[in-house]
């Protein structure tokens, strides 16, 4: 202790600037640090500002009953969501939502960001995919479409009506691409995601950081309870360009009207 109280003692004079260039690189560092985490954090408030306002809530009413949220079929959640979609329009009335959702309502609503609420009537149905598309005058941007081909480990973003409560967004990776055979459709081509999905998500988006369209919300994968497992699936946005490419060879229009 003494040599190296002696030896301070000698050499302070000297370190001291060294000293202090070396606590100005250390806290640069750390600021560094944090803007690198700020970044990657606001991956999500970016995703949700750059698509929130394209997730509709859709709310079937089931046959026998006057109004939403009751009566739904075994399996099927009392509300879902929507994706307002098209090839080039910025504002559009289309909405691309899980066939599952809708299939078998009497009537359908869909309420917008901004509360608004209005009919939607089903304009197109593929049942083997479980896509559908709902048409309603309650307009909205259209949502700007990704690429599906993402790495392994790429941030997304689920967005939808979980448990009927309004659209929320939860965030995750992508955990595995082309899933096929898992039994819910009999034309499957999924992106694996641990972004949280519950009852009330599907026909909801799975976006890219940058808000953009990668997949349409489907289904969760449970063993035990309907809740969400961390093994959920989004229907690829290649496999929606097949399933709306046979809608139009079939004679199925998608023309805007005012």
């Amino acid at each position: 202790m003494l040599e190296m109280r002696n030896s301070r003692c000698c050499i302070a004079p000297f370190t001291r600037p060294f000293a202090r260039l070396l606590s100005w690189l250390i806290a640069w560092l750390a600021i560094i640090g944090i803007f690198a985490q700020v970044t990657h954090a606001n991956h999500g408030p970016a995703s949700w500002a750059a698509s929130y306002q394209s997730v509709v809530v859709v709310n079937p009413t089931w046959p026998g009953y006057s109004r939403p949220g009751h009566g739904a079929p075994a399996g099927t959640a009392p509300a879902g969501s929507g994706v307002y979609y098209a090839d080039h329009q910025a504002e559009t009335g289309f909405v691309l939502t899980a066939a599952h959702v809708v299939r078998r309502a009497a009537h359908i609503e869909i309420v917008n960001a901004a509360g608004e609420r209005a009919t939607a009537v089903i304009h197109a149905v593929d049942d083997r995919r479980d896509i559908a598309v709902l048409v309603s005058n309650l307009t909205g941007p259209a949502i700007r479409l990704g690429n599906d081909n993402l790495p392994i480990g790429s941030h997304v973003c689920a967005i939808g009506n979980s448990f009927g409560l309004g659209n929320s967004i939860s965030c995750g990776v992508v955990s595995a691409r082309n899933r096929q055979n898992i039994g819910f459709n009999d034309i499957e081509d999924f992106i694996q995601t641990d972004a949280a999905i519950n009852p009330g998500g599907s026909g909801g988006a799975l976006i890219d950081s940058d808000g953009r369209l990668v997949g349409l919300i489907n289904g969760i994968f449970t063993k035990d309870a309907d809740i969400d497992a961390g093994v959920n699936f989004a229907i690829s946005v290649s496999l929606i360009a097949d399933s709306l490419a046979q809608m139009r060879e079939s004679g199925v229009l998608f023309t805007e009207t005012k």
